[in-house]
């Protein structure tokens, strides 16, 4: 089995890293809580076990908490840490360095692409799938060409909006964990990710007329369940936002095309230029969001 272990965006990398493990490779993979062994002192039995752990700064106290206890407890640790000589690299047997070099904003943009490059890379080796190093090798002129579309069509209904929903599935669905927390984080929106399937299963009934809606579509056998659902909510008359298809009522975002497990690389890079506008355009700073820290030490 594989634990992961990250806190913030790194565990949104996670959730990706969990879909990408066990679609191509059916190994169970889990997200462990920190406080397990930060507060509760608990040691599950892990011998045998792969433990990725993600992380930009590589010193989150109950991070490195986990990661130790983990070690101890049997388990191999995999370490995928952007900081260079982090209090993780010693605990790791094996140091994947992101090498996206210092994040000087408190949002981490770069190192969450970087990790979700280092993720594909290491399941494209694992599995021995060579259409997703080949689709990995293009990935840095894709993310050139999605830094250049533009998604300032979507400010208008979102710059006075206060609530907002954030939808994907399967491989996108930490993409959309991280999109709706950047927008937290820098706009002062509450955004909140939901999985197409789950948003049927209750959350639909918050869906009335006008309400904003982000939609994360993808090439892959989740795409044409997201799809209906989209057209679903428009037929809700919610304000919906649709990135990666086209959907008759709604607003049309633009999407650079790639092989499957590379769009959510592209379709962030994407977003992260919506972010910054729109912070901008709701009188906030993106770079320095209010009561945020760059490292953030959780016990």
């Amino acid at each position: 089995m594989v634990v992961t272990c990250a806190r913030g965006s790194s565990d949104h990398a996670a959730t990706v890293a969990k879909y990408r493990i066990e679609t191509r490779l059916a190994v169970p993979t889990g997200s462990a809580a920190p406080s397990v062994s930060s507060l509760y002192d608990a040691r599950p039995n892990l011998a045998g076990a792969l433990c990725l752990a993600i992380s930009q700064s590589g010193a989150s106290p109950d991070l490195l908490a986990a990661v130790r206890k983990a070690r101890e407890a049997g388990a191999r640790i995999v370490a995928l840490v952007n900081a260079e000589h982090s209090p993780l690299e010693g605990l790791a047997d094996e140091l994947v360095p992101l090498s996206a070099s210092v994040e000087t904003s408190v949002a981490p943009t770069k190192s969450f692409i970087a990790s979700l490059a280092a993720i594909i890379h290491l399941v494209a080796c694992w599995s021995g799938d060579r259409a997703m190093s080949e689709a990995l090798r293009k990935a840095p002129r894709q993310l050139e060409r999605a830094w250049s579309l533009d998604w300032g069509a979507a400010l208008e209904p979102l710059v006075a909006a206060i609530d907002l929903c954030v939808v994907g599935r399967g491989l996108r669905l930490g993409v959309t964990q991280d999109v709706a927390l950047k927008l937290k984080e820098t706009c002062g929106l509450r955004a909140e990710a939901v999985s197409a399937a789950e948003l049927l299963h209750g959350p639909m009934s918050l869906v009335t007329a006008g309400f904003p809606v982000l939609i994360f579509t993808q090439s892959d056998e989740a795409g044409a369940s997201i799809e209906m659902l989209a057209v679903a909510l428009t037929a809700r008359r919610a304000n919906v936002m649709i990135a990666g298809s086209r959907c008759p009522q709604a607003l049309q975002l633009p999407a650079e095309p790639a092989h499957p497990p590379i769009e959510p690389m592209l379709l962030i890079q994407t977003f992260y230029r919506l972010a910054n506008a729109l912070s901008l355009a709701r009188g906030l700073d993106p770079d320095h969001p209010p009561h945020l820290r760059k490292v953030t030490e959780t016990v």
